[in-house]
């Protein structure tokens, strides 16, 4: 009988270390660190150097003549910017799926997953629903 009470005493205490004891996260490696940094200088140049040449070009894209091409380039310029902006968010969503598979971090996953399709929403707003303000505009001077 003090046998299987000494198991039981046993078996209780090892349950209570692992009820309290806490698990930390893991950090990140050098290699995930340098590639999120890279990364991210590389899409804000790139994001820089589109939207500058946007702003240069949206009096050649705005169409034709008359008071609302100032208001049809400016549309097409906040298009593009929302597109790229949904872009990025949509590419650091998939860096943070990544780094969550690759850590097994189910946070990062969720994360990672909930960004992705914030920025193809985004970019499918920037899509679909501001080439509709230039709609509105040349049709109401109409």
């Amino acid at each position: 009988m003090s046998l299987f009470k000494k198991i039981n005493e046993d078996a209780n205490s090892l349950a209570i270390k692992a009820m309290t004891t806490t698990v930390e996260a893991k950090p990140q490696s050098r290699k995930t660190l340098k590639a999120k940094k890279i990364l991210t200088s590389v899409l804000t140049a790139a994001l820089m150097v589109s939207m500058c040449a946007v702003t240069v070009f949206a009096e050649a894209a705005g169409g034709g003549g008359g008071d609302f091409a100032f208001f049809t380039g400016a549309i097409d310029t906040l298009k593009t910017v929302v597109v790229l902006i949904g872009g990025g968010v949509a590419v650091w969503g998939v860096i943070n799926l990544l780094e969550g598979y690759g850590n097994d971090n189910p946070g990062a996953k969720s994360q990672g997953m909930k960004q992705l399709m914030a920025g193809v929403g985004i970019a499918l707003i920037g899509l679909t629903l501001v080439p509709q303000l230039s709609t509105m505009f040349t049709g109401a001077g109409a």
